[in-house]
């Protein structure tokens, strides 16, 4: 086999009963390109028969399929890396598995890396999400860019096309954790975004809970600024002056009027607020010592079972 142009990395973790359908339309898609191919399968520790349906079209495909096994779960990104560490081609592309993203639309992709482009993110047409997950996904977006000024119009879309320059940039960071495509927007020189087609899941079920999607959006604001810290710093500057004001007004009631009774639980509620306050940045502190902590242990992002490749290609 000759050394691929195109490599497309596909995490997958729980998509038995998806796979045969991506099958069947990833492989046609990709052949009609005309250019040479490797499909990278990453199995996230699936805990169905996600690896056992992998091996079998590796069987079937030998030529341009690999897969690599992870020995436990390590999400979507960490397997994405694995990938980006592993692929042979100059031009690569991340898809998801649940076809909610069309293989369809990866030549329109590389149309856009043949005009120039050396990173082409995407929007997703007609977002066949929950009502929930839209709103959620715009305010993130908004709230993202004016912390990171990081401008990607869509960022929860997986299909994206990067060049080898900006994936040899990505390998060579060594964050315990990271959120690829605003790491890979950083990187590259001439980015752009097109719109693509956007899929109901074919089946099975989101892996993103609430609590993943938080935590991938705590990971992206302190991964990428020390704004939420400077603002968390001007806040409590603000609760501060307001906090002497108030005591000074107190003092003077106090001076003027004499005791009172009544402000009690105002003072309970003031007390509460800041306290809530307070914590809160203890959180966020925690975030960025976290990400510290887990980057000084230079422990390994991930570990590999297995990989299936050809011979030829090993």
């Amino acid at each position: 086999m000759s050394k691929p142009v195109l490599s497309i990395i596909i995490p997958v973790y729980n998509e038995e009963e998806g796979l045969p359908a991506l099958f069947a339309r990833l492989y046609p898609a990709l052949d009609k390109l005309g250019v040479a191919y490797e499909v990278l399968f990453t199995n996230d520790g699936s805990r169905d028969r996600s690896a056992a349906i992998l091996r079998e079209q590796f069987q079937k495909r030998p030529d341009v399929t690999r897969v690599i096994l992870f020995n436990g779960n390590y999400g979507q990104h960490m397997a994405i890396m694995a990938g980006f560490e592993h692929c042979r081609g100059s031009r690569i592309v991340t898809l998801d598995a649940d076809l909610q993203n069309p293989p369809e639309e990866i030549g329109n992709l590389l149309a856009q890396m043949d005009a120039g482009h050396d990173y082409v993110g995407t929007i997703r047409r007609m977002r066949q999400d929950s009502a929930f997950r839209r709103y959620a996904s715009r305010a993130m977006n908004k709230l993202r860019e004016r912390i990171t000024s990081i401008k990607m119009t869509d960022q929860g879309c997986m299909l994206r096309a990067y060049s080898r320059d900006i994936v040899d940039a990505i390998n060579s960071t060594k964050d315990s954790s990271t959120y690829i495509p605003a790491l890979a927007y950083s990187f590259a020189h001439r980015p752009t975004e097109i719109e693509v087609a956007h899929e109901e899941r074919f089946a099975g079920e989101s892996k993103y809970s609430l609590y993943k999607l938080i935590q991938l959006n705590f990971d992206l604001m302190t991964g990428f600024s020390t704004a939420p810290l400077q603002l968390f710093s001007f806040v409590g500057i603000f609760i501060s002056i307001m906090s002497l004001l108030f005591v000074v007004y107190l003092a003077f009631r106090r001076l003027t009027i004499g005791p009172e009774e009544g402000g009690l639980f105002t003072l309970f509620g003031i007390a509460f607020f800041l306290i809530g306050i307070t914590l809160f940045g203890i959180g966020l502190l925690g975030e960025y010592v976290g990400r510290i902590y887990e980057q000084v242990r230079s422990r390994p992002r991930y570990m590999i079972e297995g990989i299936l490749e050809s011979k030829e290609d090993a």
